[in-house]
């Protein structure tokens, strides 16, 4: 089980959110992709936040009854998204998931550059599969 990698688990060419986005213009890409959530990245596609549905619903329960402008994603992302590398251990990050609140870990390089997404559904797969050795 110790030989799992992140690398090896992640989805590759992910879905990403870049700066500048704008509140609704996030939500649609939330919503075609699936996620609970995505990274944001900045031009050079390193990861420079992260922005959930929650972030999301919150801001637009705010704006619409406030009727305020456009909010661009920066203004309500985290902007101290918690990443891991593609060369952790899937069983340390599953260690993660368990007393951390994401669901979803972007996936950076040594540079911070974006090259995947794990969910905790690949986590969860890829560990039920590797307990059918114990059987």
């Amino acid at each position: 089980m110790s030989e799992l990698i992140v690398r090896a688990l992640m989805a590759k060419h992910p879905a990403a959110v870049k700066t500048g986005t704008e509140l609704t213009a996030v939500v649609d890409i939330l919503l075609q992709h699936k996620f609970t959530g995505l990274p944001v990245v900045d031009d050079h596609n390193k990861v420079v936040g992260f922005v959930s549905e929650q972030d999301c619903l919150r801001k637009l329960l705010i704006s619409s009854y406030h009727c305020e402008g456009s909010l661009v994603v920066e203004e309500f992302m985290h902007s101290q998204p918690l990443t891991v590398h593609e060369d952790d251990s899937a069983v340390n990050v599953a260690e993660l998931m368990v007393t951390q609140k994401p669901k979803i870990y972007p996936v950076v390089d040594d540079k911070g550059i974006l090259v995947g997404l794990l969910t905790r559904e690949q986590v969860l797969r890829a560990l039920k599969d590797s307990r059918r050795g114990c059987d």
